[in-house]
């Protein structure tokens, strides 16, 4: 078999994931770049079911394979047991099996390495870790700022990614420390000030207007008053997801969205048909149906 890549065409995607931001807070605070996404697209809650642990692990490998828990098996923050090897990541599977070049930049070790039962992002065409020099916001701030700035390297490089996964933990850091306070709120700002970063360079690129783009943020989970998460709080449980793209008309109302369809519409937005061997749980976002007058 050749080792070629295939066309790719015009489709592109980015997908940011933002560690562990309360969706109750984004109302009160400066998220432009979000906001931006939302506006071209939808920004819509997310319930963890009640199969899947409130925690990382767990959301993020939903997030990125497109199955339950019961299929990937990664049921905590160590993700020894997994089946990554039959359900891989997005990234992953889009380089393995249709050529394509991916990237996945960040910096929480079983995401990205050989530790605690990881990698979940197993082969991408690229990965790049950017681990913190010590657990605390202060290291995992710049961290985050590093993995930006490698991010947008890659995405403005000669390179020409087709697909890539952008992992941002500080925020989730933050309230594990100091709770959902002033800093809390900060660092959820200050990551989107990356997230604008990102776009920025998203559009900067030579080949942008030939390009068509979609943008996929998402947390994982959301965290008690105080910090923390894990149980089944409605705070905890609580997610969301914000995108745009061609396939997604601007102020839409989507249906229902759910942490399995992230890779789902992942494939969708770069026109690829799922093999029903790979047994996805997620399909792609969609308009909400249109309800139907009833008769007189």
């Amino acid at each position: 078999m050749s080792s070629s890549l295939w066309p790719a065409g015009p489709r592109r995607v980015l997908v940011v994931g933002i560690d562990g931001v309360r969706l109750d807070l984004l109302d009160q605070l400066a998220t432009p770049a979000l906001d931006e996404v939302a506006a071209a697209g939808f920004l819509a809650p997310v319930e963890v079911d009640e199969a899947t642990p409130t925690m990382s692990g767990p959301c993020w490998a939903t997030i990125v394979t497109g199955v339950t828990v019961a299929k990937h098996g990664v049921f905590g923050n160590h993700f020894g047991g997994n089946r990554l090897d039959v359900f891989p990541d997005f990234t992953t599977r889009l380089a393995r099996t249709h050529r394509r070049r991916t990237f996945a930049v960040g910096g929480w070790d079983p995401l990205f390495l050989a530790r605690e039962g990881g990698p979940l992002f197993a082969a991408p065409g690229r990965l790049s870790y950017v681990g913190p020099l010590e657990d605390t916001p202060e290291a995992w701030e710049v961290c985050d700022e590093r993995t930006t700035a490698e991010a947008v390297a890659l995405l403005t490089g000669e390179d020409d990614q087709q697909a890539g996964f952008v992992y941002l933990g500080a925020v989730d850091e933050t309230a594990h420390f100091l709770g959902c306070g002033e800093e809390y709120r900060r660092a959820i700002e200050t990551a989107d000030a990356r997230l604008g970063r990102l776009l920025a360079a998203v559009r900067s690129r030579p080949g942008y207007p030939d390009e068509e783009w979609t943008v996929i943020v998402v947390t994982d989970h959301g965290h008690v008053d105080q910090g923390g998460h894990g149980g089944r709080s409605t705070l905890e449980r609580t997610a969301w997801v914000a995108a745009c793209g061609p396939d997604l008309p601007p102020g839409v109302p989507v249906r229902p969205v759910r942490h399995v369809d992230v890779a789902a519409h992942v494939y969708q937005a770069l026109q690829i048909v799922p093999d029903p061997h790979w047994t996805l749980d997620g399909r792609p976002f969609a308009p909400a149906p249109v309800p139907q007058p009833t008769g007189a």
